[in-house]
């Protein structure tokens, strides 16, 4: 897989677990500590996010580090 593939498969996959909980980019940030441009980035495929970072993500939408990098389902 690609860099910039893997980079596009898990912008989708945090939208795509933002938006099923009606989560804002501004309140996910709130709930993660970034800004609200650093979400919109890495939701883009513009940023590549560290493994601390994604456990922060996991953790904000409550579901598991391994779900977060499940990619099979992403719409």
């Amino acid at each position: 897989m690609e860099k910039e593939q893997l980079l596009i498969l898990f912008g989708n996959k945090i939208k795509q677990e933002r938006l099923k909980r009606n989560l804002s980019q501004e309140d996910f940030a709130e709930l993660t500590g970034f800004h609200r441009t650093y979400i919109g980035m890495v939701e883009r495929a513009e940023r590549n996010v560290t493994l601390l970072n994604v456990e922060k993500f996991a953790n904000a939408l409550q579901i598991e580090v391994h779900e977060l990098l499940n990619f099979t389902q992403i719409k």
